[in-house]
């Protein structure tokens, strides 16, 4: 069983920063790729950026050059720092976990998602 929490959501300007944080449970988060999905509503959830324990990177092609993952295994968490915000990039933002590549986690997400994080851009 692996627990995910996420936290750092909320009201941004367009053009600002927002940095999101994920705590996962239990010694097997290092075995895990860890990633960030989002949704709107009325639609699919979106594959926003994924990290292996081993640092190995993917994005989306909507965080490509303005979000950067980063992970910590001694703390098991993992960061999206998002830059150049836009009023599009509003969505709840979720953790998510599995036993997968960075790139597969692209296409199939993990098995565990955490509850969801609002992110919200707007002036």
């Amino acid at each position: 069983q692996v627990r995910l929490v996420e936290s750092g959501g909320g009201l941004v300007q367009p053009g600002g920063t927002l940095t999101l944080s994920c705590a996962g449970s239990g010694s097997i988060f290092a075995l895990y790729a860890m990633g960030w999905y989002r949704q709107t509503p009325g639609k699919q959830r979106e594959f926003v950026a994924s990290i292996t324990s081993t640092g190995e990177t993917h994005y989306g092609n909507s965080a490509k050059g303005r979000f950067t993952i980063s992970r910590d295994n001694e703390e098991n968490t993992v960061a999206l720092q998002m830059n150049s915000l836009k009023p599009e990039d509003t969505a709840v933002y979720y953790c998510n976990a599995g036993e997968l590549s960075a790139a597969a986690m692209g296409v199939t997400p993990g098995n565990w998602w955490g509850q969801g994080t609002q992110v919200t851009v707007s002036s």
